[in-house]
């Protein structure tokens, strides 16, 4: 130590942040880098996706507007990406990238960020395992992985993508599993007893399709079949699939439900971790102290121990390993993320130096 020498960290803002956030989830999905943003000192560029522009953006500007934020302190832009280009990524100003959507589009900002030396807060694909154990109770594990597969539609980057049984409770998970695939109330979204509802667009409902023509192309046994009913896609259940199949290693947005067999809990945890993303994840057992254990192992940015790999809160560290980010959500993680750290030290009294 110095004699006499005061030091102080502060953390300020970085100025400008690049935000552009999704279709699936927008108001939530923006919110969470807006509001930190410019809580923290920043002011925040924000291109929500134009399908879902008023959610994600024109209501949130709005909202901001009427609490009394100063003019050009966030800044929505309704525009099309072929419109805008590479516009936020390379201007010179914005210190920060923050973005949640696809893998590709990820490495793209990768690059881009990395030339010009600008942080990035990326939350991107996933590629979710559901692991479960060979002590599982397996009416609690369908429960959850009913739930973790086909809420909103499959449409979110959590959502479970891959179902691993233990082969000692493999026969009794598919068929309780598929008996209540078939119970599921499809159609019109705004009937609340309504829980597979229409897809974002037609396109996603045709990448859905090809992925299960793929996959019945492939031989992997289908057990429940389900239709397209306009931009509804009912579920549709693969069962025997090899980790290593296309549809496996497939981010599927959608509700599009693959099961796989596993001869031990310890290839259970090796298979989910046989894959480029690592989002979220979650292990069922009856033993918590092994499932935190082999919670460990999964290399992901979250697992869930008795519940399934849909899950958020604003006071944990939310974020993705691998190909599924950079960069944790969530306080105060986002603290680290959103601010720079300045070291200022105070000389109190003359220093002496040898020379």
């Amino acid at each position: 130590n110095i004699e006499g020498k005061i030091n102080k960290i502060y953390r300020l803002p970085l100025g400008v942040i690049s935000s552009i956030s999704p279709f699936n989830f927008p108001m939530n999905l923006s919110m969470r880098t807006i509001a930190p943003a410019i809580a923290l000192g920043n002011s925040v560029v924000h291109k929500p996706d134009i399908q879902t522009a008023l959610s994600g953006g024109t209501i949130i500007a709005k909202a901001f507007e009427h609490a009394g934020l100063p003019a050009g302190v966030l800044n929505v832009m309704l525009t099309d990406l072929k419109e805008i280009g590479d516009g936020m990524l390379t201007n010179p100003i914005p210190k920060l990238i923050s973005f949640t959507g696809s893998t590709a589009v990820g490495r793209h900002i990768g690059e881009i960020a990395g030339r010009n030396f600008k942080r990035m807060a990326l939350e991107l694909g996933g590629n979710n395992p559901f692991a479960v154990l060979s002590d599982a109770d397996v009416d609690r594990a369908v429960d959850a992985a009913i739930f973790g597969k086909f809420i909103h539609q499959g449409q979110i980057c959590m959502i479970i993508n891959r179902i691993i049984v233990h082969q000692d409770v493999y026969d009794e998970f598919v068929e309780k599993f598929t008996a209540r695939v078939k119970q599921l109330p499809y159609g019109d979204q705004t009937d609340p007893k309504t829980v597979v509802g229409p897809l974002i667009n037609e396109h996603q409902i045709e990448k859905a399709l090809e992925i299960i023509e793929q996959a019945k192309a492939d031989g992997i046994e289908l057990a429940v079949e389900g239709k397209r009913a306009g931009n509804v896609l009912t579920p549709h259940v693969f069962v025997g699939a090899d980790n290593n199949s296309k549809i496996a290693q497939t981010e599927l947005f959608a509700p599009i439900a693959t099961i796989i067999k596993a001869s031990s809990d310890q290839e259970a945890i090796d298979m989910a971790n046989d894959t480029e993303y690592g989002l979220s994840s979650a292990v069922f057992t009856s033993d918590l102290e092994k499932g935190e254990k082999f919670a460990l192992q999964i290399d992901s940015g979250m697992t869930h121990v008795n519940d399934q790999s849909v899950n958020d809160s604003p006071n944990i560290a939310f974020g993705g390993n691998k190909a599924s980010g950079v960069g944790r959500f969530g306080n105060p993680w986002v603290v680290e993320e959103f601010t720079v750290t300045k070291w200022i030290s105070i000389q109190k009294q003359y220093r002496k130096y040898p020379f």
